[in-house]
């Protein structure tokens, strides 16, 4: 019986399973956006949620956390550097997915799994620019 099993096995030995969660986050961070199925993206959306909660510490402590649990130093990088600061504001659900549809080959369902990155809008910094030119006048 299930009994609220968490991870799902994916007909994966324990090591090749994490090894594959360990590079779908890391080739997330790097790329920014993955095509997936959608179980593989479910369970990569978790640890990528919480190695970004660890990242906004920005600790050292944090960084060699962070550095353990990715490949590639390039994304320990990435992840403090753009990913981190630019998730300051929430508290959570920092990735999306974007269901595609079904593969052609075995009928999967894909989907992409990409970060939910807030955008700044160039209006509305246009006007407090002007309201302080106007106050050095």
């Amino acid at each position: 019986m299930r009994h609220h099993r968490v991870m799902k096995k994916f007909g994966r030995s324990t090591a090749h399973r994490a090894m594959l969660m360990r590079s779908l986050v890391t080739n997330l961070i790097l790329a920014e956006s993955i095509k997936t199925t959608l179980p593989k993206a479910k369970e990569a959306r978790k640890d990528a949620d919480k190695i970004v909660t660890v990242a906004k510490k920005g600790t050292l402590a944090a960084r060699r956390l962070a550095s353990a649990r990715l490949l590639q130093p390039k994304a320990v990088q990435k992840l403090f550097d753009k990913i981190a600061p630019a998730m300051e504001g929430r508290n959570g659900g920092y990735t999306r997915i974007v269901k595609l549809g079904t593969r052609k080959g075995d009928g999967a369902e894909m989907c992409v799994l990409q970060w939910v990155m807030p955008e700044v809008a160039p209006a509305a910094a246009e006007p407090a620019a002007e309201e302080a030119s106007k106050e050095v006048k």
